[in-house]
């Protein structure tokens, strides 16, 4: 039985990116990480609320993610906020450079997830929502549960 390398399996999500953000682009990044982080992570021990992708010296690193402590590891275990690299190719890191200084984006991390046996981050390009944007967005998906629910009632 062979492992299918496109079979995702979602580890954690930043489910309040899209309501804050705007999402315009996205890419996948491969994450340089410890031996003691990589189990932490596959047991679903990280946390991406508040984090953000920061582009230093010509390389990109996911920064405010945290990865609690393997609960197995020794003495060796990883500090959980540390700044991580990220793997992404030159354009790529180029291209986020480009759009965050220039155009007043930011890059954000959406969700960590495993692809095969390798683990990826999803990040995206954003921009910030307005208040009355998340009113908006909240106004039409309260539309949207009413009109479900009326079409579900009106078959019974």
């Amino acid at each position: 039985m062979s492992k299918d390398k496109s079979s995702f399996k979602r580890l954690a999500a930043n489910r309040r990116a899209r309501h804050n953000y705007h999402i315009l682009d996205k890419l996948e990044a491969g994450i340089a990480l410890l031996g003691t982080e990589v189990k932490a992570v596959r047991e679903g021990k990280i946390q991406l609320k508040d984090s953000y992708i920061e582009i230093k010296e010509g390389e990109a690193y996911l920064v405010g993610a945290h990865i609690s402590p393997y609960s197995h590891g020794n003495r060796q275990n990883h500090d959980p906020d540390r700044p991580r690299k990220l793997l992404l190719k030159r354009r790529e890191i180029d291209k986020l450079f480009g759009r965050i200084t220039l155009q007043g984006q930011t890059c954000i991390p959406l969700s960590v997830y495993l692809k095969g046996n390798l683990i990826k981050l999803e990040i995206a390009l954003a921009k910030g929502k307005k208040l009355y944007d998340k009113r908006q967005a909240e106004k039409a998906r309260i539309l949207d549960k009413e009109a479900r629910e009326a079409v579900v009632d009106r078959r019974r």
